[in-house]
């Protein structure tokens, strides 16, 4: 079954102006489904947009917003009403600040728990209950090496990050008796423009084009997450991160998650009376 068939007919892919998000999008649309980018930059997403439809033939459509704002996610499904979204893939939130708490107004962290967090749960409950209508449809939350534990600099965006692996951990629990797949595809590091830039402007890179020396490929990041759309919840999207990962977690995410479920069904279960 290809996956407009199994999801279709649209997808929303949010950060798809580039990197993963703008790579997720060109493979989806290579394999039938009409994308929808979502990013801030408008000129960006028409670029992308052109060039998905060029070599794809599917239809696009984009939204320029700031998911850092207020009503950011009323204002992406009241432009989408007209469209049935069958996948949603949330790859918007990387920090770009990398800055200690108290460096930056709480504005900034704020912004960030509002964009990593409170868009990520309105935007699933606002396309997932027509995907449960359906019986059949699929979320892609894309989460970071970085939620495994605190670390200096990474204190917000660490902390919204584990709100993410545990929502789609959650999430999955729900939604897959239903007929909707969920994904917490985990990164580690990853050679995106924006870790270029990044490195960069940290002195780490002489140049913003150099490519970290031991960064995983967006393209087999891609790949790897697309070949594993039904095996959630969690999946570590590239092998250096999945053996890193064991240290954290020797049980494994998807078990500890699979367990959860059970006991949690099981503890929520009416007693039966003698």
């Amino acid at each position: 079954m290809g996956l407009e068939e199994k999801y279709g007919p649209w997808a929303l892919v949010a950060g798809a102006s580039e990197g993963v998000g703008a790579l997720f999008a060109e493979e989806l649309a290579a394999r039938g489904l009409n994308v929808v980018l979502l990013a801030r930059r408008q000129a960006t997403l028409d670029e992308v947009a052109a060039g998905i439809r060029e070599r794809s033939g599917v239809q696009t459509r984009t939204l320029a917003v700031d998911l850092a704002t207020p009503g950011a996610a009323a204002e992406v499904t009241a432009a989408l009403a007209d469209l049935e979204i069958g996948m949603l893939v949330y790859c918007a939130g990387a920090d770009a600040d990398y800055a200690a708490l108290l460096d930056k107004p709480v504005s900034t962290a704020e912004a960030l728990i509002h964009r990593n967090c409170t868009v990520l749960v309105q935007l699933c409950h606002a396309f997932a209950g027509p995907m449960v209508a359906r019986g059949r449809g699929g979320i892609v939350i894309f989460g970071s090496g970085s939620s495994f534990a605190g670390a200096p600099k990474l204190a917000t965006y660490g902390g919204t990050k584990a709100f993410d692996m545990v929502f789609a951990e959650g999430l999955w629990a729900e939604l897959k008796p239903q007929g909707v797949d969920v994904l917490g595809l985990v990164l580690g590091e990853t050679d995106t423009p924006a870790l270029r830039r990044m490195r960069h402007q940290l002195g780490l890179a002489a140049t913003a084009d150099e490519r970290p020396p031991a960064a995983a490929s967006a393209a087999a990041v891609v790949a790897d997450g697309l070949a594993n759309l039904g095996n959630g919840p969690i999946r570590m999207a590239d092998r250096k991160l999945r053996l890193g990962s064991r240290a954290f977690f020797p049980m494994g995410r998807n078990l500890m998650a699979k367990m959860m479920a059970q006991a949690t069904v099981k503890t929520m279960e009416p007693r039966k009376r003698g």
